[in-house]
C-alpha cells in the first residue's frame, strides 16, 4: 500500500474544492461563485485497494486586505509545505495570462513534484484548449498535465492515477472509513455559509461568518441554533429578506442538505447577528476559528 499527502493550489475560482469533492465521491468542501469561497486548509482522505492519498484543499491565492485574508494566506502557504505532491489547478476555459503563469511559478518554485490541473474543458473547446496546453508544455518544475473537468467527474481517475506514481510512504494515516480531519459542526456551519453565499449571489461582500451556538442531537433528531454573522447593520435586513423570506430559505436548502449528512431530521434555526468589520479583527477571526497558531 502506498500514501503520502497533497496539497490543492490555486487561484480563485478555478474550481479546487469541486475538484477535491469529485475525487472523495463526498462533499467536504463548499462550493460557490465567489472567491475565496474556501478559507480553511481542508484535508479530505481518499482511499482504495491499494493506497491513502490526503488531500489538503486551500483558499485560493490572493492579495491581504485584512485578518481574514492574511489567515487564509498562510493556510497556503502552510499547505504547500511537507508535502510529497502540489496538484496546482487553472482555469482550463481561459486563457492563461501572464499573472496566471507568474503565480504559478511563485508557488511551485522549489516543490518537487508538481501536476499541473487544467480543470473546466467542458467549458472549452479543443481548438481553444489545444494553444493553451502547449503554453503549458514549455513551464519548467511540471511533472504532469492533466486536463480535466471536476464538475463532470471527467478524466479525474486519471488524476489519481498519476498521483499514485508519485506516492512514497506505506503508512495509512487514517482510519479508512474517515474521509476528512473536519468535524460535524464545521461541515453543518460551511453548509450554511454556503447556501447564503449561493443565495444571496452579489447582494453581500464575503463578509459573512457562520456560528454554531447549539447543537442537541438523539438518535432520531438534531436540533441546531446557528448565528449567520454580518459585517455592517445594513447588510441584516439582506440576509433577512422581506418578511423572512431570504433567511427561511437559507434555512429550508441548509437543512435538506444537512439532513443528508447526518443522516437524520434536523430541526434548523437561524438568526442574523452584526459583528461590525470582523475580518478586520485578529481576536474576532479567531474566534470563528481561523487562527494562524493552528495551521
Amino acid at each position: 500500500m502506498k500514501s503520502g499527502f497533497v496539497a490543492i493550489l490555486g487561484q480563485p475560482n478555478v474550481g479546487k474544492s469541486t475538484l477535491l469533492n469529485a475525487i472523495l465521491k463526498e462533499k467536504v468542501s463548499i462550493v460557490s461563485p465567489k472567491p475565496q469561497t474556501t478559507r480553511d486548509k481542508i484535508l479530505g482522505i481518499y482511499n482504495d485497494e491499494d493506497c491513502q492519498i490526503v488531500f489538503i484543499d486551500t483558499p485560493g491565492i490572493h492579495s491581504s486586505h485584512n485578518k481574514l485574508d492574511e489567515y487564509m494566506n498562510k493556510a497556503i502557504n502552510s499547505a504547500k509545505n511537507d508535502v510529497d505532491i502540489l496538484v496546482y489547478v487553472i482555469d482550463g476555459s481561459k486563457k492563461i495570462s501572464s499573472n496566471v503563469i507568474d503565480t504559478l511559478n511563485k508557488y511551485t518554485k522549489n516543490i518537487d513534484n508538481v501536476i499541473l490541473v487544467v480543470n473546466k474543458v467542458d467549458d472549452t473547446t479543443y481548438e481553444k484548449l489545444y494553444p493553451e496546453l502547449n503554453k503549458c508544455n514549455s513551464l519548467e518544475g511540471i511533472k504532469d498535465i492533466v486536463p480535466l473537468s471536476a464538475l463532470k467527474g471527467k478524466n479525474v481517475e486519471e488524476l489519481i492515477t498519476v498521483i499514485k506514481s508519485y506516492l512514497k510512504d506505506d503508512v495509512r494515516y487514517y482510519d479508512e472509513d474517515i474521509y476528512t480531519d473536519k468535524s460535524i459542526k464545521y461541515l453543518v456551519s460551511e453548509t450554511i455559509r454556503e447556501k447564503t453565499l449561493w443565495l444571496l449571489q452579489d447582494e453581500l461582500p464575503h463578509g459573512i461568518a457562520v456560528e454554531i451556538v447549539r447543537f442537541d442531537e438523539s438518535k432520531s433528531i438534531c436540533e441546531i441554533d446557528a448565528d449567520i454573522i454580518i459585517e455592517k447593520q445594513s447588510h441584516k435586513q439582506i440576509v433577512i429578506g422581506s418578511k423572512g423570506a431570504m433567511l427561511k430559505n437559507i434555512g429550508t436548502k441548509s437543512r435538506i442538505d444537512i439532513e443528508k449528512l447526518l443522516d437524520k431530521k434536523v430541526m434548523l434555526k437561524l438568526f442574523v447577528k452584526v459583528r461590525e468589520d470582523w475580518r478586520q479583527k485578529d481576536s474576532a477571526v479567531k474566534s470563528f476559528g481561523y487562527n494562524s497558531q493552528d495551521l
